[in-house]
């Protein structure tokens, strides 16, 4: 953006800050609960399940799991990013000399594979701002479609992070645009927060989550939400991530494992599309330098999908795939669901689980469960 050197500090009560700003924009989107779904993440899995996995021999871990889902699949553009793009082009337009200077007609860009771009092309034409979105060949058909119709001005790059880095700095250089990124700015990580805020207050009051466990692609919704917990009378709720683990998308965990940040992943052929990027130099700095996040956890492509067909099948209500890596692991991954069955006990925990986005299209599903 602009300048890197006057955003809000990252902290909670910027968090709440940016909730105020960007509330007459979005959706405050509803927490659900599903019995059945408890049920199964509170029944230990069989010998059978873990046949074939790293866990295999190991005794079932037995956590006694409540679910309370945060479903930006709701959100504006169908996807959390709404928030982190709004909160950002109604800073930049605080900014001093940003209208008088001709910097509303140079617009803004960004790349994305298509939630943030939709989310981005949304806010700017809520403000009649112009705005250019680098797009790879790659991107969901149905998220180009959106972003199209949006208004915004799509250019095309290839799939990998420099390459989409590349064409935005050529459509920067030529028309003045302000650079929005997707995930690695305060602005949008303190936008994205603003989900766990809203979480946070809606689960009844006499129930305290015990955690939030929310997806991990570049790192500005997982950031977020560490900072949102990070204060106030919630600094006892844990924040968890989730990754893919084909292909080494799993970047933040192997990360935090070495202690290092990891800059770049291979091309990933991950269904979890949303999350084929590495986490950002400033979410980096939230997870890992500050420790706000405990823990990120990796899922396998067929739990990814087991998890997807649960919430389209249990709750009727339509996810992507990124969405649900959460979900995920609190079903199949046995070091969290060992972790949940130590510190728990048998009065357990209550976890909230963000749902990312619901932009996937009908195409999309029946390739990916042609087999089932």
């Amino acid at each position: 953006m602009a300048d890197q050197s006057t955003p809000l500090p990252l902290t909670r009560e910027s968090v709440q800050a940016a909730h105020k700003l960007i509330e007459p924009y979005i959706h405050k989107t509803p927490v659900l609960t599903n019995t059945t779904l408890n049920q199964l993440a509170s029944t230990p899995r069989t010998e059978a399940e873990l046949a074939g996995t790293e866990w295999a021999g190991h005794a079932p871990a037995k956590p006694v799991l409540r679910f309370w889902f945060k479903c930006e699949n709701f959100q504006k553009i169908g996807a959390f990013k709404a928030r982190g793009a709004f909160h950002a082009i109604e800073r930049l337009k605080q900014e001093p000399g940003w209208a008088d200077g001709g910097g509303r007609e140079r617009g803004v860009v960004t790349h994305s594979s298509g939630n943030h771009a939709q989310a981005l092309s949304l806010a700017a034409h809520t403000s009649r701002i112009p705005a250019h979105i680098i797009m790879p060949t790659s991107s969901s058909p149905a998220k180009i479609a959106a972003t199209r119709t949006y208004g915004a001005q799509i250019h095309f790059s290839g799939p990998t992070a420099p390459e989409r880095e590349a064409v935005t700095a050529t459509i920067q250089s030529q028309t003045g645009a302000v650079l929005i990124p997707p995930y690695d700015h305060p602005h949008i990580i303190l936008g994205q927060g603003t989900a766990a805020l809203e979480l946070l207050s809606q689960v009844p009051r006499e129930t305290h989550l015990n955690a939030i466990i929310t997806p991990c692609g570049g790192g500005g919704l997982l950031s977020g939400t560490a900072l949102a917990c990070s204060g106030g009378e919630n600094t006892d709720t844990f924040v968890f991530g989730a990754e893919p683990s084909l292909d080494a998308a799993d970047d933040c965990r192997r990360g935090l494992a070495t202690g290092s940040r990891v800059k770049t992943v291979p091309a990933t052929r991950t269904i979890a599309d949303g999350l084929r990027t590495p986490v950002g130099k400033i979410p980096w700095s939230i997870i890992h330098d500050r420790a706000l996040v405990r823990a990120v956890y990796a899922v396998g492509e067929a739990d990814i999908k087991r998890a997807m067909r649960l919430v389209w099948e249990r709750m009727k209500i339509v996810v992507e795939p990124s969405a649900v890596v959460g979900l995920a692991a609190a079903l199949y991954n046995e070091e969290f669901r060992a972790l949940v069955e130590r510190e728990g006990g048998e009065a357990g925990w209550d976890l909230g689980v963000v749902f990312s986005g619901g932009n996937v299209s009908l195409e999309m599903m029946g390739a990916l469960f042609a087999e089932a």
